[in-house]
């Protein structure tokens, strides 16, 4: 690796800022279109953010890969990136770098279930397809300028007797990045104009193109701060502006801090004020940043579910996790994002924990009423004792106005109905969540709607943007990577062949 500040000034044809998995793979898809290709970084090693993930086991992608588990404004464009880099694309692109892959019930990792060496095969494609890897390379400008472009670096490159094609390139014919759809991309800028990338010590670098990879706002200390918005702004695109994603929801109960540290098999349903149901969903929209820094309306629809209860909007089922702040878990995760996004609109929501989803209603009246003939002399704690963990059924108890101690012969027979209810809707008053710094993705970003299929900016011509710097953002269990696979190589893909073309119709 070079730290930008020992090195002088040069133009690439491709220039990719940020060193995540999206950026990583943008530019070594770039380099094997036959481009000289510069990775910037802003810190001291790329992959910093890729280590954490899967609890350091990295979970690559998932086989049962399919649109309805993501999110987007346009989810036609994100669909059609992912059904041209798909499962089989990532294993495909991973065997190329020699990482062995495993799956474990439909989830991909690495056979060493190693982070690490996922980052270390990247790094080693970086360096085997002639990347320049510049780390402490601060990006706080890019700009467009007409007659920069650099259309010289492509052709040395492919010239250069020093360098063979690898085997596991792939033609042009062959790539997996598919031929433009008619009537949807950007008009390309040949060899007419370029861009300027200035770093935060003065020094600057020119390209023909640039891959926008920066990452989103989560987890700012491994670099994903949000920068990248800034420049995509600068280059006059919207950003819907981001909340926090896959991260653990607050809640406004005083029993929360009686369930802490209580795990649960269940159903989290997600309610919205019923007088403010009819107006935000489907088709609601959150706010968008502008480039000029106003603000403007961008459609943002959240799934909505609508067949639970009259006014449930959001339901997902798994292991509860509840804590002193409010619940967490993977149900809670795969919910927050949507939820976050009605919150920073305003909305009031509140959740409600369902501890016996498989029951029918019918079937659960039937238990309840068996339970109820056989009520003695127990007290009511005992009476209720096995159903569920002591501490939710304590808390189910005193809500419906009960003690645990008073028998149960005696209890208020509505009361004592009132205790199975709770066990099925627990409600808990959604006040927010943790911060960016807790989630491990963002929903919001660049609306998919200002790029093309080849996931070039409409705004200008030339850029391309990769990872979770776009609208996109899927559920866990290895969406979210696969997301920046298949955005980081299309995108690098077509900046790289881009350039490689321009320079053959100026040779």
């Amino acid at each position: 690796m070079t730290s930008w500040k020992t090195i002088p000034a040069d133009r690439y044809d491709v220039a990719v800022v940020g060193g995540g998995a999206a950026g990583m793979t943008a530019a070594i898809a770039a380099a094997r279109a036959g481009a000289r290709v510069a990775l910037l970084e802003r810190g001291e090693r790329p992959g910093r953010k890729l280590l954490m993930t899967g609890n350091g086991k990295c979970n690559l992608g998932n086989r049962d890969l399919k649109p309805s588990d993501y999110y987007s404004d346009d989810m036609a464009m994100a669909a059609s990136v992912l059904e041209r880099f798909g499962t089989e694309e990532t294993i495909a692109f991973f065997a190329s770098l020699g990482l062995m892959v495993r799956e474990r019930r439909g989830y991909l990792y690495p056979q060493s279930e190693q982070a690490a060496v996922v980052l270390d095969v990247l790094r080693y494609g970086l360096e085997q397809e002639g990347v320049k890897l510049l780390t402490q390379a601060m990006v706080r400008e890019v700009s467009c300028f007409p007659g920069l472009a650099y259309s010289g670096a492509a052709s040395q490159r492919n010239a250069s007797p020093q360098r063979t094609t690898p085997s596991h390139a792939r033609s042009e014919d062959q790539d997996i990045a598919c031929r433009p759809r008619s009537g949807q991309e950007t008009t390309d800028h040949g060899s007419g104009q370029g861009y300027i990338l200035r770093l935060d010590n003065g020094s600057q670098l020119w390209a023909g193109r640039v891959v926008l990879a920066c990452g989103g706002q989560a987890a700012p200390k491994t670099g994903s701060d949000g920068s990248g918005y800034a420049l995509a702004r600068l280059l006059g695109h919207q950003v819907i502006a981001p909340v926090p994603s896959l991260v653990q929801l607050h809640c406004g109960e005083k029993y929360c801090k009686a369930l802490a540290g209580v795990r649960a098999e269940g159903t989290v349903r997600i309610y919205a004020d019923e007088s403010q149901r009819r107006n935000q969903m489907p088709g609601g929209s959150s706010y968008c940043q502008s480039s000029n820094g106003g603000q403007k309306g961008c459609a943002a629809p959240i799934r909505p579910i609508w067949n639970v209860g009259d006014n449930c909007i959001m339901e997902e089922s798994g292991e509860i996790q509840l804590t002193e702040r409010g619940i967490s878990g993977i149900p809670v995760f795969q919910l927050s994002g949507g939820v976050n996004q009605l919150l920073a609109q305003g909305k009031k929501l509140r959740a409600e924990l369902d501890f016996f989803p498989q029951y029918e209603a019918a079937a659960y009246e039937q238990l309840c009423c068996g339970r109820m003939d056989h009520a003695d002399s127990k007290t009511v704690e005992t009476f209720f004792t096995g159903m569920l963990h002591k501490k939710i059924m304590g808390v189910c108890i005193r809500q419906a106005g009960l003690s645990l101690e008073q028998d149960v012969a005696g209890a208020d027979r509505q009361k004592l109905r009132q205790v199975f209810a709770l066990c099925r809707r627990l409600p808990f008053t959604v006040t927010g969540s943790h911060p960016f710094d807790s989630a491990q993705v963002c929903r919001g970003g660049v609306s998919m709607r200002e790029v093309d299929s080849q996931l070039q900016s409409r705004r200008s011509p030339g850029l391309y943007l990769a990872g979770e710097l776009l609208h996109v953002d899927g559920r866990c269990g290895g969406y979210n990577l696969q997301w920046a696979w298949a955005s980081g190589y299309i995108a690098g893909n077509a900046a790289g062949a881009a350039e490689k073309r321009a320079a053959l119709n100026t040779g």
